[in-house]
């Protein structure tokens, strides 16, 4: 009955395309792009890609809220995988540098292939319970029922699309009258962070031009000092953390409404796309 199941299930995720941006890659073929832009939510609700559209530059926001470097590593290796030729990578490389720990909320939906790509497995093996994920039929639509069980399998079998596409990838986000506009990043510390690094060995392999940059916070955090740290780490990341200032432009402490990241994302074209 497991193995029926898993099979059921995992047949059910190799024909889905609209339920997200892991499933819209995985099930995809050699995609043409100027530019990808990669990252966490400060990634997602930070670069507005039909604006780099308007500047005739081929770009989407594959961005991923709750994410960590751990998935957009994995991620651009899909890309590779399945046959993308990419011009340009934004990555939004600043908080998540801290950790090189996957997020199971995002890393999970990328179990139902874990069997059909190489990419995948070789990435989850050295993870824990890789074992119970890849021998145990079923285990890991059990573990991550919430992300991955019967209501998310059944709405992408029933075709059922969600908001993460619109937009080429970018969730534009309003202004929270009872936003917390305060943040403390004292305890944080870049790391030499494994997964950005392959992030940067991809892309050299292929030769995909990288921007690495770090996007704004409100001007009311603690340890801001943060950034310049990151980039004593990793002076090729470019600092734009103070380029959008006023709380006006927040929808949250660390995320940016629809008018800031349009604001920002201005600024990054004109710096780095003006040709």
């Amino acid at each position: 009955m497991l193995v029926l199941l898993d099979v059921a299930y995992t047949q059910v995720y190799l024909q889905s395309t609209h339920r997200g941006k892991i499933d819209y890659v995985y099930n995809s073929k050699a995609r043409n792009y100027d530019v990808v832009i990669l990252g966490s939510s400060r990634a997602n609700n930070h670069f507005v890609a039909p604006l780099f559209e308007e500047k005739g530059l081929k770009t989407f926001n594959y961005g991923m809220s709750g994410g960590h470097l751990f998935e957009a590593s994995l991620l651009v290796k899909l890309m590779v995988e399945r046959h993308y030729k990419i011009k340009n990578v934004i990555l939004e490389a600043d908080l998540n540098l801290a950790n090189e720990q996957q997020s199971e909320s995002v890393a999970s939906k990328f179990l139902p292939y874990i069997h059909s790509s190489k990419v995948i497995k070789a990435h989850f093996a050295q993870q824990p319970h890789f074992w119970a994920n890849y021998y145990i039929p079923f285990y890991r639509y059990i573990v991550f029922e919430p992300q991955i069980g019967f209501r998310e399998m059944y709405e992408a079998a029933a075709g059922k699309p969600t908001k993460l596409l619109d937009h080429l990838g970018y969730y534009p986000l309003g202004k929270n009258p009872n936003a917390n506009m305060k943040n403390d990043l004292t305890n944080l510390k870049p790391l030499n962070n494994r997964y950005y690094e392959e992030i940067k060995e991809v892309c050299k392999v292929n030769k995909i031009n990288l921007v690495a940059v770090m996007t704004p916070m409100c001007t009311n955090t603690k340890g801001l000092d943060y950034f310049e740290k990151v980039h004593q780490v990793y002076p090729e990341i470019y600092n734009y953390e103070n380029v959008v200032v006023g709380d006006q432009y927040f929808s949250s402490c660390g995320h940016m409404n629809d008018i800031g990241a349009r604001l920002f994302t201005n600024i990054i074209i004109s710096e780095f796309f003006k040709k």
